[in-house]
């Protein structure tokens, strides 16, 4: 039986459909639709990319935690987690993971603790609407949100189900986290030099 790609007109798509895809292109699923990812992306935002892997490997090394980079499938079950019933999943460019249960072979089933995107053109609205939409209802508790060319970053901290952004923080900031006791990140090491 040969494999469609899916009709990016449809809304009801599973994580089991996401699976049974040949597609030469990445995709993620948000509420059902199919969101095609944008096409590889810019130096700039491998660079942060990068940058923030190595010093959360680091900082996590002989901790609890784990963090993963994209591609990495992570699924936002809403009342199952059986494959048929999942109908979000991601592929945040970084994510912490505390507890270690929501893990398996697949990738991340539940809210990761703490997400990471960095918009690239073409996935500002994905990132800044849908995706935020999903990790606020997930549960993720802090959303962070990195415009590479601007060299800002946003904190999106759940309280109360809701999240509550931080000030527009760039370099010379220090950034800390609730999630990991003691990480404290300097953004001149996430911005400097990128050129």
């Amino acid at each position: 039986m040969e494999v469609k790609e899916p009709d990016l007109a449809f809304n009801n798509y599973s994580y089991a459909d996401y699976l049974s895809w040949t597609m030469d292109e990445m995709v993620e699923i948000i509420k059902g639709r199919v969101f095609k990812m944008s096409p590889a992306p810019k130096r700039i935002h491998q660079k942060i990319s990068w940058r923030l892997s190595g010093l959360f490997y680091n900082y996590l090394k002989d901790k609890k935690c784990q963090a993963f980079s994209a591609p990495f499938d992570v699924r936002l079950p809403v009342k199952s987690r059986k494959n048929e019933e999942i109908f979000t999943v991601v592929q945040p460019d970084i994510c912490v993971i505390c507890d270690l249960d929501k893990l398996d072979d697949a990738g991340c089933i539940g809210a990761p603790d703490l997400i990471i995107e960095i918009l690239s053109k073409g996935n500002n609205k994905k990132e800044l609407k849908n995706k935020y939409e999903v990790y606020e209802e997930s549960g993720v508790k802090e959303y962070w949100i990195i415009h590479p060319e601007e060299q800002t970053l946003i904190i999106n901290k759940l309280v109360d189900g809701k999240y509550v952004p931080s000030r527009l923080l760039t370099t010379g900031d220090e950034v800390t986290t609730s999630i990991l006791s003691g990480f404290v990140l300097n953004l001149n090491d996430v911005f400097d030099n990128l050129d």
